[in-house]
């Protein structure tokens, strides 16, 4: 199955029997250019970046197919999506109301998230020690060690207040590790956000969104409602549920893609925009997001080992995956949440 994402402004999509179809106006000739075109039974989900159009045949093709479509800004910013809506998962939805009103209900679910993504920045700085200078490397291994450390000590937690703390202090150690290995130009200090202040920052931000609106998704796909979490509190707005399924898929998929293009030069702080502007100072512009797309893809495409189902599988299967063990669990049909890397 394909995810569709259409970028350049001023394109439309149509129906084109039972094809979606991609095109463009050609400025000189006035003729409309094909981009794409593919049978919507081979399509997952349409992903829509600014001002781009979606005719009202398309869409009824979109949601006649459950096809999902994301509208997001042309920096790629969540703004909602298309769906068929309703539930069928009643007794699901009740099952997490219900889990989410009582703290050691939702603490039996979030420590293994926790767990799940400590377990994920230790991998990946363990990877990292393979590719760096010995000195790099013995900063990398000390910080995987700590983490390791807390991801035994979240057992300890008897509150989500104090899980929360271990989360916090294997993340300062995990990115205060990453930021050794970063140019003095990327001017990274540790993660930030609203808005990011750094080159690399804006790259994970951008990142995290596209894993946002795919766990999103998904989650209405098994049938969980996205706004009632185990891990993050509820808020009005705030996709806790899909924030929790996001957590071990930060490091695994986003970090590691995102320093893959940090550290093997495809990108450099000089090619972002930077505005003066407090509300946005970096964006990645029109000519990186093509780019960082394309590297988050390719990493959402790699296979792991998947130890839930001992089995190889695409990060971006397990992504589903995990979100069908998070419904077991909170329905009570499977004795414990269990991580990508268990």
């Amino acid at each position: 199955m394909t995810i569709l994402h259409v970028r350049e402004p001023g394109a439309v999509v149509r129906r084109d029997a039972e094809r979606l179809r991609v095109t463009l106006k050609d400025p000189t000739t006035r003729h409309q250019r094909e981009l794409h075109a593919i049978p919507v039974r081979d399509v997952e989900q349409v992903m829509l970046y600014g001002n781009v159009q979606l005719t009202t045949q398309a869409a009824e093709l979109c949601l006649r197919h459950q096809v999902d479509v994301i509208f997001a800004g042309a920096m790629g910013g969540y703004r909602g999506r298309l769906a068929r809506d309703g539930s069928r998962y009643a007794r699901l939805r009740h099952a997490q109301l219900r889990r989410s009103d009582r703290q050691q209900l939702s603490l039996e679910i979030a420590a293994p998230l926790v767990r799940a993504k400590l377990a994920g920045q230790r991998y990946l700085l363990n990877r990292l020690t393979e590719q760096v200078s010995r000195d790099s490397a013995a900063t990398l291994h000390a910080a995987a060690t700590a983490v390791g450390r807390l991801q035994a000590d979240t057992a300890r937690a008897l509150t989500l207040d104090a899980l929360r703390g271990y989360e916090g202090k294997g993340s300062a150690l995990y990115f205060g590790a990453l930021r050794t290995l970063l140019h003095a130009d990327w001017s990274f200090q540790t993660r930030q956000y609203h808005p990011p202040p750094d080159p690399f920052n804006a790259l994970l931000s951008f990142g995290y969104t596209l894993l946002l609106k795919e766990m999103e998704t998904i989650a209405q796909r098994v049938g969980l409602d996205p706004y009632i979490g185990c891990l993050h509190s509820l808020e009005y707005g705030r996709p806790s549920l899909v924030l929790d399924l996001m957590e071990e898929f930060r490091p695994l998929v986003v970090d590691y893609a995102m320093l893959d293009l940090a550290l093997g030069k495809t990108l450099q702080p000089k090619d972002f925009t930077f505005t003066g502007r407090g509300d946005r100072p970096v964006e990645l512009g029109p000519k990186l997001i093509p780019l960082v797309i394309r590297a988050y893809e390719n990493r959402a495409n790699d296979r792991i080992r998947h130890k839930p189902s001992d089995a190889e599988q695409r990060l971006r299967t397990c992504y589903e995956l995990q979100a069908r063990i998070y419904a077991r669990t909170v329905l009570g049909d499977r004795a414990r949440y269990e991580g990508v890397l268990a």
